[in-house]
Order: structure tokens, then sequence, then C-alpha cells
């Protein structure tokens, strides 16, 4: 609940979401005042935040060339790394990917929906995410559904220093 809180008043404070996505807004559509209400207290994103669609891919520790540091030099943190375009998401952005909640976390535990971008990748280009699953290929299998798929992404917020692991 105190993640929650802490999102919505980052949010509050912050109003920089996807200067570089404006244009897929939709303009027609009708505002679901009630929806966004809901949505709000379940996901702790201000009503009225933008939510965008991103093809996520998936990469573990172990793979060719996966480094144990992300791009800010922190270490990669299993299911709350996630590699972005950093033309399109600043890094050090907190993500909420709706889709994740309630997938297993490593260690036990279900995941809240935050993640935290703080890597970037060669083929990361444009509304494209790549996640981070933990060590060796297994620990990709909770997130399989997920791999290829679009996801619904908002930025809730900004972290100082590595993402918390």
């Amino acid at each position: 609940m105190r993640r929650r809180l802490a999102g919505v008043l980052v949010v509050l404070a912050i109003s920089t979401a996807f200067p570089a996505l404006a244009a897929d807004t939709p303009s027609d559509a009708a505002p679901d005042v009630i929806g966004d209400l809901i949505t709000g207290a379940l996901t702790g994103a201000m009503p009225g935040t933008l939510d965008y669609k991103f093809r996520a891919t998936l990469y573990h520790a172990g793979a060719k060339g996966i480094r144990a540091l992300d791009s800010l030099g922190c270490k990669v943190v299993a299911m709350r790394t996630v590699a972005v375009d950093k033309t399109v998401i600043p890094r050090r952005s907190v993500l909420f990917i709706k889709e994740t909640v309630g997938l297993p976390m490593p260690g036990g535990g279900v995941h809240d929906g935050y993640w935290y971008a703080s890597d970037v990748g060669g083929a990361i280009k444009g509304k494209k995410l790549d996640l981070f699953s933990g060590d060796g290929k297994a620990s990709m299998k909770p997130l399989m559904p997920l791999n290829l798929a679009q996801l619904t992404v908002a930025k809730v917020g900004e972290f100082k220093g590595c993402p918390p692991g």
C-alpha cells in the first residue's frame, strides 16, 4: 500500500510521462472515469495516467553477451530490471507493467508490477522492452506468455541510484 501511495505521489510531483509517444494518445476515446479510478486504486497509477503498448522480449543471465551489470553500472535484478530505448523511456524511470502483476517472484512472493528502466540494449528500439528474468534460461518460464506480447506500460516515477534489489 505504501508503494502504491508513493507511486501516486511521485506521479503528482513529476509531470513527465512519455513525451516521445504523445502522438499515440487516442483523441476520440471517451474517458472512463470509473475505470480509471478502479485501475488507479489497484495499480497506484494516477487516474488519467497514460498507458502505452510496448512489445516485450525476455533476457536472462547466462545468455551470450549478457553482463551482470546494467547500463547504469548497477547489478541487474531479476523480475525488476527492464531494458528500454532511452530515447522513448528515460533510464531511471519506474514503470508499472499491468500484465506482470501476480507473476511468481524468485524466492517466493508475487510481482507487484513495478519495473526499473536501468538497462538498454542494441535491439531495443522504439516501443520495445526487454524484461530481465534472472539466472539461466529456466528463469524465463514464468514470463514466457509475455514474450513478444504487447504489454500495458505506464511511467509512474523515477528512481535515483540503483534499482532496489
